[in-house]
């Protein structure tokens, strides 16, 4: 509210802004500022796995299934079908059998997805993945 004085006309309009409600819009940034820039900057920390450049054991007990770049498979080296991988997975001995996933870098993860979820469906409980150790 601004109130006439000093010498001015009642016709002339003022040619002041009121600064009151630019202040209260900037101190109502000011406070929405500083409640969201700690929501903003919060990080979750995640401990990540250390690859080790050892190679792994490999025994009887292990099973290498490779999976190439259009979706073949690989049981220790002889190619099957899905239909001979899905039956060869129930005659394996369950609980002790370790399963190494040997997959080419151009396989879809689909295919790398499915070969994981029938080995957990029939029983194998410890799944690998085999990496090529980097070139030096």
């Amino acid at each position: 509210m601004a109130f006439g004085g000093f010498g001015q006309s009642a016709e002339q309009p003022m040619a002041e802004i009121n600064m009151i409600p630019l202040v209260d819009v900037m101190l109502v940034l000011l406070v929405v500022f500083i409640i969201t820039a700690p929501v903003i900057t919060h990080a979750v920390k995640v401990d990540l796995p250390a690859a080790s450049s050892s190679p792994s054991e490999q025994d009887e007990q292990t099973i290498v299934i490779g999976i190439e770049a259009d979706g073949g498979l690989l049981w220790d080296g002889d190619a099957l079908s899905w239909e001979q991988f899905t039956s060869r997975l129930q005659s394996v001995n369950k609980p002790e059998q370790e399963l190494h996933l040997e997959a080419d870098r151009a396989a879809n993860y689909e295919s790398i997805a499915k070969v994981m979820a029938a080995a957990r469906r029939h029983g194998i409980e410890r799944i690998g993945f085999v990496t090529e150790p980097e070139k030096q």
